[in-house]
Formats: C-alpha cells, structure tokens, sequence
C-alpha cells in the first residue's frame, strides 16, 4: 500500500500536474492540503476517473484539506471534537456561525482506507509568536493531541499526515539561524509534535532525493528550490503498527519542478 501527503497549495490551479502525478506515482491514498476550493466544487469526476474515492473539507478560502483513497473510505470526520476556531486579531475576519461563535477552520479530514485510520491534516501557519495566530496554533495542536488520543482507542493502525507548519528540529531547515526569533521552530511548537508523539506516534523520516536533508517546502522566492533552502514540516506519523510496516519513503522532489509548481513537494510512504 502506497500513501502520500501533499500540500497543493490550490487544487484547481494545480490540478492537470495532481492528476498527472497521481497517475504516475500511483498512491493508494493521498491526503491533500491547501485544496484553497469548497466541499462541493472539489473536483471530483477528475480523480474519481483515476479510481479514486473523495473526502474534501474545504470552505473556499484558503485552506481546504481532502482524502483520496482507492481502497476504501469510510467514517469519515471532517474536522475533529474541540476543534478551536480563530478568534483573530482585532479587527480581522473571522469564521463565524453567530455572533460569539466561531467556526473551525478547514484543516482536518479523517477517514479509515484500507484498514488503517489516516489523517490529513493542515496546521495553522502562526504568523510570529507574538500573533493571535501563534496562539491559536498551539491551541489547535491541543486540541488535536486530544482527538487523536481518543482516535487511538479504537483504532491501532493509525497516520496523521499532512502539513503540520513546525519543523521538528533544527536539522528539518537549511539554516537554524535564518528561522531565529520566527514560527516554525519554537519550543512551544517543537512541544506540539513531541506531545503528538508521546501518544506513540512515529515520525516517518522520508529519504532525501537531494542532499542530505529530507525537505519538502520550499519558498518561491530567492531561488530557495534551486539552493535546496528547505523546510521538512510535510509530516507522517503513525502508530507502530502501521509504522513497522514502512518498507520506504521518500520526498518527491520532481513533483516540485517544472512550471507552476506548488510551493511543496509530496511525501511518499510504501508499506507492507
């Protein structure tokens, strides 16, 4: 069984290059974040020809996640219990249902394929550490280790994937002294995924398919792609019973190449 995980970032603008990855890659299921589309406009018929099974959770604005599977999609939650929604900076729009209530984002779509209960998952992003964005981040990955531990319970062979916004160490970036005093490596973020892991969670170390760290985002600008000026935070974490099952992975680095590419390159985990 093959699973990848890929920020698109817009699947509408990127989706001739999806479709012909998906079928050269072949995966079985694929988490998708960034689809920047609603549910209902997620285009569908384009994967379903390609044998593929659809969950989208997208809300039209710009974040937006979705399951792919060719071998099954069941139960599926779009979004998890006690999910935080953004309150925002004073003034900022905001999500809400009425007034006082905010709504959840579009960053989390669960479904079980193939016997295993995967996961995409779209972190948000912090902005700066003194931001109301930060804060909210670091509620949401609570909020997360939460549901997941409850996901646990009742389902052994279980991956989160997708586009967690924290680079687990300093190794996970070109430069730990260009990212000084910015999100993505703070201790409280690190904290996040240490508290995901504690639930007995594994990270699943893609193989570099350049250069000796295992990148999978890289800023348009400056040439970053081209200096291999990367960041890993395109994540897998599974349980050990799916993780000891991992025969490879790998980051598809040509998947970030060519024209119009997104601004990530897909993690791609085979299992036995």
């Amino acid at each position: 069984m093959r699973v990848a995980t890929w920020n698109v970032n817009s699947v509408k603008a990127r989706l001739p290059r999806l479709l012909e990855w998906l079928d050269e890659a072949k995966p079985d299921i694929v988490c998708l974040q960034e689809i920047k589309t609603t549910t209902a406009l997620f285009p569908e018929d384009e994967v379903a020809e390609l044998g593929y099974e659809v969950a989208a959770h997208g809300d039209g604005r710009w974040n937006g996640v979705a399951l792919l599977s060719s071998v099954g999609l069941d139960d599926v939650s779009r979004g998890f219990p006690g999910e935080p929604g953004y309150e925002g900076e004073p003034g900022e729009l905001t999500l809400i249902d009425e007034p006082g209530l905010r709504r959840p984002e579009t960053r989390a779509v669960g479904a079980t394929c193939g016997g295993i209960r995967v996961w995409s998952l779209y972190a948000p992003n912090g902005r700066t550490p003194d931001s109301a964005h930060y804060a909210y981040k670091l509620d949401w990955f609570a909020a997360l280790r939460t549901a997941l531990a409850a996901e646990l319970a009742g389902h052994p062979q279980l991956a989160a994937c997708g586009d967690f916004n924290v680079a687990p160490a300093d190794d996970d970036v070109w430069d730990p002294a260009a990212f000084a005093g910015s999100t993505h490596v703070t201790p409280p973020e690190r904290q996040a995924l240490a508290d995901l892991r504690a639930l007995g969670l594994r990270d699943v170390v893609p193989t570099p398919m350049k250069g000796p760290h295992p990148f999978t985002y890289w800023d348009y600008r400056a040439g970053a792609f081209a200096k291999n000026n990367g960041m890993r935070i395109d994540l897998v974490y599974a349980t050990e019973a799916v993780a000891s099952r991992v025969t490879g992975a790998y980051v598809d680095r040509e998947a970030r190449k060519g024209k119009g590419p997104s601004d990530h390159a897909p993690v791609v985990v085979d299992l036995s």
